[in-house]
C-alpha cells in the first residue's frame, strides 16, 4: 500500500503542482442534499441518501489522491430544528452507513474518528458509530473524522468546561491556559487544522464548522450541489487551493504550522 508521500506525488505531478501545494486536511460542508431532491421532484429523504453515496465516492477518491484526513459536517447541532420525520430519515440512513461501510473503511485503512456531542444521538446510531471507531482504530491511513451532533461553539464551550475542571482540580495552572491547551481540550485534538475548506451549493457562510480550527484555512464554495459532487469537482477544488499564497499574518509565503 502507498504512502501518504507517494499518493501525493503521484497527484501532484498529474495534476501539475507540487507536492508542497497539496492539502493534507480537507474539511467539508455537504450542502443541497434537499435542494438537490426537490428540483428532481423527489422527497428530501433521497437527497440525502444520494449524499451519502457520495460520501463514500469522494472519501475513497481523497484516499487515492494521498489526502490524510477528511472532516465531513454530516449533521450539525442546529439540524435537530428540521422537521422530524427527515431528522428520523437522517438518523436511521446514519446507522446503516456506519454498518455497511466498515468492508471499506478496512480494506482501504481508513481510521474513523467522530466529532461532537453522543448526548442526545439515538442509542442504534451511538452504538454502530462506536462499532465502527473500534473497528477501524488500528489503521493507518487517511482518518475520516464525522462531525455528527457537532456545533462548533459547543465544541469551544466543552473545551472550556474541560479547561476549568482540570484547573479546579489542581492538574492546570492559570499560565498553562493558552492557545495551545484548549486545542488538546476540542473533540479531537490529535486532528490538524484543515488546510481547505470546500462548501458546496454556493453557501457563503460558515455555518458553525470548525469555529476554532479554520483560522487560517483556505475556502472554496462551489456552485455544485452535494449529490453531484463529483471526483473532478474535489480536484478542481484542489487546484484553486495550490493557487493561493498562505501567509498565516506574515508577509512572506510560509509552509503552515507545522504538523
Amino acid at each position: 500500500m502507498k504512502s501518504f508521500e507517494e499518493k501525493q506525488k503521484i497527484t501532484a505531478d498529474r495534476l501539475g503542482i507540487t507536492t508542497s501545494q497539496m492539502p493534507h486536511h480537507i474539511a467539508l460542508i455537504m450542502d443541497g442534499n434537499g435542494r438537490w431532491a426537490q428540483r428532481k421532484g423527489l422527497p428530501r429523504y433521497e437527497g440525502h441518501r444520494q449524499g451519502g453515496k457520495i460520501v463514500e465516492k469522494i472519501s475513497l477518491h481523497c484516499v487515492d489522491l494521498g489526502i490524510e484526513s477528511l472532516t465531513l459536517y454530516s449533521f450539525s447541532i442546529e439540524n435537530w430544528k428540521r422537521p422530524k420525520e427527515e431528522v428520523n430519515s437522517l438518523m436511521y440512513l446514519y446507522t446503516q452507513y456506519l454498518i455497511e461501510i466498515r468492508p471499506t473503511l478496512m480494506k482501504n485503512n481508513v481510521k474513523l474518528v467522530h466529532l461532537g456531542q453522543l448526548d442526545g444521538l439515538p442509542e442504534e446510531v451511538k452504538t454502530e458509530l462506536a462499532k465502527t471507531i473500534e473497528i477501524t482504530n488500528d489503521n493507518t491511513g487517511m482518518v475520516l473524522a464525522m462531525a455528527l451532533n457537532y456545533g462548533g461553539r459547543t465544541e469551544i464551550a466543552d473545551a472550556a468546561k474541560k479547561i476549568a475542571q482540570e484547573y479546579k482540580n489542581g492538574k492546570l495552572r492559570l499560565k498553562d491556559i493558552d492557545e495551545q491547551c484548549v486545542t488538546r481540550h476540542l473533540y479531537n485534538a490529535d486532528l490538524a487544522e484543515p488546510d481547505l475548506l470546500i462548501r458546496t451549493a454556493n453557501e457563503m457562510r460558515i455555518s458553525n464548522f470548525l469555529l476554532w480550527q479554520i483560522s487560517y484555512s483556505e475556502f472554496y464554495v462551489t456552485r455544485t450541489l452535494w449529490p453531484d459532487f463529483k471526483k473532478a469537482s474535489m480536484e478542481k477544488a484542489i487546484l484553486a487551493y495550490a493557487k493561493r499564497t498562505r501567509r498565516f499574518g506574515d508577509i512572506k509565503a510560509t509552509a503552515g504550522p507545522k504538523r
